[in-house]
């Protein structure tokens, strides 16, 4: 089985333009927040946009479920495509959903960039920012027959490879607006997140404690920590440095669901033998 993944920021279009890739690729199974689907139609899998909270949306996207996980990996195994696209926001997810699902590496990795125009990009992300619509890349008679009482519109799938070009009919689409979307924004105080990662430090040898963390929201989708320590003596630095970048990326992601773009660690001081500092 061939993997092909296709990665982008949240609002970006990636399901949008999920059968576009799927069609120039020879793919017609899909991998899309915690849907397994196959000719358009949904196989296997519980939907994120089901979901009330956008945490929950996020765990249910990357298969954090054991049961939800086991039911997509059976039906992959019972229908054995020879290719599968997985989408998701960064290869970082992609590489937990590969974990969680059995399958191999991917053969080619698609970034949103290569798929969409900047404009068409930004015109994803207003549409989201403003009316909290999602896409579900089958067609509106399998959604409602999956999840009856589920809010949808259709939306004809048409594209025009290149000017001057008569615009091809791909296929239909679903948009729909998640539970999430109405109940308001999921906030995460800055305390909760300090607070998440002065834990992580606690299980990581050779930090002494965390002298000062600060937490940047950043205007593009994501957030920015900022740590200086103190460390203990006796430790190569560089290794550990890269340790605690690598554990509180990867923990805050996953306990939160907040992308985080940059973990950027100053050593401060030493804790020596005995308790003195350097």
């Amino acid at each position: 089985m061939e993997v092909y993944a296709l990665v982008g920021p949240s609002g970006t279009g990636k399901s949008h333009r999920a059968l576009i890739v799927a069609q120039d690729n020879g793919i017609n199974t899909l991998i899309d927040d915690g849907l397994l689907i196959q000719n358009s139609r949904i196989v296997a899998g519980k939907s994120a946009k089901r979901e009330p909270t956008r945490l929950q949306a996020v765990r249910r996207a990357i298969f954090v479920d054991p049961d939800q996980a086991r039911e997509v990996k059976e039906k992959l195994a019972e229908l054995a495509p020879e290719r599968v696209l997985v989408i998701s926001t960064s290869p970082k997810m992609i590489q937990r959903i590969l974990e969680r699902l059995e399958l191999p590496q991917p053969t080619r990795v698609i970034k949103i960039e290569e798929v969409a125009s900047p404009q068409e990009i930004a015109r994803a992300r207003e549409v989201r920012r403003r009316e909290g619509k999602h896409v579900i890349p089958v067609p509106t008679i399998e959604v409602k027959k999956r999840f009856p009482g589920f809010l949808v519109d259709p939306l004809e799938v048409v594209f025009a490879r290149t000017s001057g070009i008569r615009p091809e009919r791909v296929g239909e689409k679903s948009l729909v607006r998640p539970p999430f979307s109405y109940v308001g924004k999921l906030f995460i105080a800055d305390a909760a997140i300090v607070g998440l990662v002065q834990k992580i430090l606690a299980d990581i040898p050779g930090v002494a404690r965390p002298v000062k963390t600060q937490i940047r929201i950043c205007a593009n989708d994501g957030v920015v920590i900022d740590l200086e320590l103190q460390l203990m003596y006796g430790y190569r630095l560089p290794p550990l440095l890269a340790q605690v970048q690598e554990a509180v990326r990867e923990k805050i992601q996953y306990f939160t669901g907040l992308n985080v773009r940059e973990v950027n660690v100053l050593a401060r001081s030493l804790l020596g033998p005995e308790g003195a500092k350097k």
